[in-house]
């Protein structure tokens, strides 16, 4: 068999003193590692381009259109990717995982995997409580009204890109996450949760580490949710 091409998006906003952590850790198995430079006004571009990645510059701020700026990229240039990982760029997952969160997808009939942010494996702090609370209801609304098993919408996770391509992502901001799983719910793609380390972040957040980030990010989850309930 083959060895898949995989390939790792990674957003990031002012992360100049994790990015070159996070790109070391990540394993040999990926193809290729781009870096989307999303507004920074530090050196984060330089940091990571030294260390390897392929950047993108997306000057137009919101998690989504960094991450809409790596699919492009991904789709305008070969060869095209078998899976595509989603990765932050502050250090505060643990991105040797990445091989645990590839595993279903490429040994087991699963298309989809994210990294569920456990709560016995999370540095203490490392999740503020807008982040709990908003975790929480998401995944409690999502059982509730798709019969989801999901319990966390860590960003930390892996597509096929064949599924990632049929779902169409369209949010540009904070509802990314939230978006991805719904519409993996709608299109009844196989996936799964892994549990994952958390440890507090390098730096501050761009969304729970303000209260205006986090109601907006809290508005944009329930806006998703309630589309696809109607």
């Amino acid at each position: 068999m083959k060895k898949p091409i995989i390939k790792v998006i990674i957003p990031a906003v002012n992360e100049e003193e994790s990015i070159a952590k996070v790109i070391a850790e990540i394993p040999e198995l990926i193809t290729e590692i781009i870096v989307v430079n999303n507004g920074s006004t530090d050196a984060t571009a330089k940091v990571a381009s030294n260390a390897g990645a392929i950047v993108l510059n997306e000057p137009n701020k919101g998690y989504g259109n960094a991450c809409l700026k790596g699919l492009n990229y991904i789709a305008t240039n070969t060869p095209k990717p078998d899976i595509v990982v989603f990765l932050d760029g502050d250090y505060s997952d643990y991105p040797e995982e990445m091989t645990a969160i590839l595993k279903p997808i490429l040994n087991e009939k699963i298309d989809f995997v994210v990294g569920a942010r456990a709560s016995e494996l999370r540095e203490k702090g490392s999740m503020t409580l807008p982040q709990r609370f908003g975790n929480w209801l998401a995944t409690f609304l999502m059982r509730l009204l798709f019969n989801s098993t999901f319990t966390d919408l860590g960003p930390f996770r892996a597509i096929k890109y064949s599924s990632l391509k049929k779902l169409n992502m369209q949010d540009k901001t904070y509802g990314w996450t939230v978006e991805m799983q719904l519409k993996v719910l709608k299109n009844k793609i196989p996936y799964k949760e892994v549990p994952v380390r958390y440890k507090k972040r390098i730096g501050t957040s761009k969304v729970s580490g303000t209260i205006k980030g986090a109601i907006f990010a809290g508005f944009k989850i329930l806006g998703w949710i309630f589309k696809y309930s109607l």
